[in-house]
């Protein structure tokens, strides 16, 4: 599917970004580290990792959330709703927008992930091992629940009219939330969307993905060579949406357009991307922005640095694109894959680029695989005039979202 009444509705507009990274918490320390190219690997201090081989991953470090609570206790909130809420809050701050302005005003609080509390998951049952169902703690119960990804929110910021929703999609949660958001603020529905994706990394996942064998020994390369798998990864990212007109009566700073978007699911395989499929989605989400291949000038790729995943979404890319398709990075490269959120820091990078005029680079990269046949932007950030940026995600599932943004005024 792709979105309705775009050419009719509203424009819509990314005025505020709030970004909980590996490489850097808010917009400022994010842009520096993607243009510095800076990864987040680092031994998971998470969970006891004892007995895997491999134990690199991308977790955020010198996090604070009592720096970002008021409404709640940090006890309160598991770690990927600390996350939402704290990118939340920044990204109200990065658009200029006070809490107050907010209330009694209608909008949408949208929240993708893969994962929800699943650490919180994790801690109930080995409690439920070491002492039994008297063992688990009350605390623990009361976080889990998918929905307060969202929810709390909202609650965080007295929002008294809002709706709230979390979207459990998986990697390419992100996306969806952003392109939800973006159909409620075009249609009139809402005034305003805070949209993004939050997931923090935890035993069930990175086991997981280790047994299906796609966990990186230690860094992750996406279309190397000599790539090896993913870095599970954590981190927030919530972007602020308003119609062009609120953003322009209000003076607001506008990082990027939301031309449009595309969705599909192909079903067929639980874990195996399929190549048609996505080339369809690309195509669906460049049919809703009204633009054609040729006008994209940069993709942030989903990339995650599988075997199976490069190859497919580089034979997708060139499908649409043809032969010589545009600079094509994944910035998983550096802060690892962060699951539901993924494609929501992406999109908050690709919002980064189109003002600063740069392309983030795919960093640890040697030797482009002769099967992806990209260019990847290898290990250095280069200078842009980027007009139209394509953002990829893709999902356990089926599940594919094309985000298309433009810079805004073009």
């Amino acid at each position: 599917m792709s979105a309705t009444g775009n050419l009719s509705g509203r424009s819509v507009v990314i005025t505020g970004l709030g970004a909980v990274t590996s490489v850097g918490i808010g917009a400022d320390e994010f842009l520096d580290a993607l243009r510095a190219g800076r990864h987040g690997a680092a031994p998971i201090a998470a969970f006891d990792t004892t007995g895997y081989p491999k134990t690199i991953g991308c977790e955020v470090s010198d996090f604070a959330p009592e720096q970002w609570l008021g409404a709640h206790r940090a006890e309160e909130l598991g770690r990927a709703t600390q996350f939402a809420v704290a990118a939340a809050r920044m990204a109200l701050a990065d658009a200029g927008v006070g809490e107050c302005r907010l209330r009694n005003r209608r909008g949408l609080v949208a929240v993708g992930t893969t994962d929800g509390e699943s650490r919180d998951l994790d801690r109930m049952m080995q409690s439920w091992l070491d002492d039994g169902p008297d063992g688990m703690e009350p605390e623990l119960a009361r976080r889990i629940p998918v929905s307060r990804l969202s929810t709390s929110v909202a609650r965080e910021l007295t929002l008294t009219d809002v709706e709230a929703v979390s979207i459990p999609t998986a990697c390419a949660a992100g996306n969806y939330a952003i392109g939800y958001g973006a159909d409620a603020v075009r249609s009139g529905d809402v005034e305003f969307a805070l949209v993004g994706g939050a997931d923090a990394v935890c035993r069930k996942t990175f086991s997981g993905f280790y047994r299906v064998g796609t966990i990186a020994a230690e860094r992750c390369r996406p279309f190397d060579a000599d790539r090896d798998g993913i870095l599970t990864g954590e981190g927030g990212g919530m972007l602020f949406l308003e119609s062009l007109d609120s953003a322009l009566e209000r003076g607001a700073r506008i990082y990027a357009e939301i031309l449009g978007y595309g969705l599909n699911c192909d079903g067929k395989h639980p874990v195996a991307p399929d190549l048609d499929s996505f080339g369809r989605c690309m195509m669906l989400a460049h049919e809703d922005a009204g633009i054609r291949p040729q006008d994209i000038d940069f993709i942030s790729a989903h990339g995650t640095g599988t075997r199976a995943n490069d190859v497919t979404e580089a034979g997708a890319i060139r499908h649409v694109f043809g032969e010589c398709p545009p600079p094509t990075t994944s910035i998983k490269s550096m802060i690892g894959h962060a699951m539901g959120a993924a494609s929501a820091l992406a999109a908050i990078a690709c919002s980064l680029a189109i003002t600063n005029g740069f392309i983030p680079p795919t960093v640890n990269h040697r030797h482009t695989d002769p099967d992806c046949a990209l260019d990847v932007v290898p290990n250095r950030a280069r200078p842009a005039d980027l007009r139209v940026v394509q953002n990829n995600g893709l999902a356990f599932g089926g599940n594919n979202a094309v985000l298309i943004l433009g810079r805004y005024g073009e």
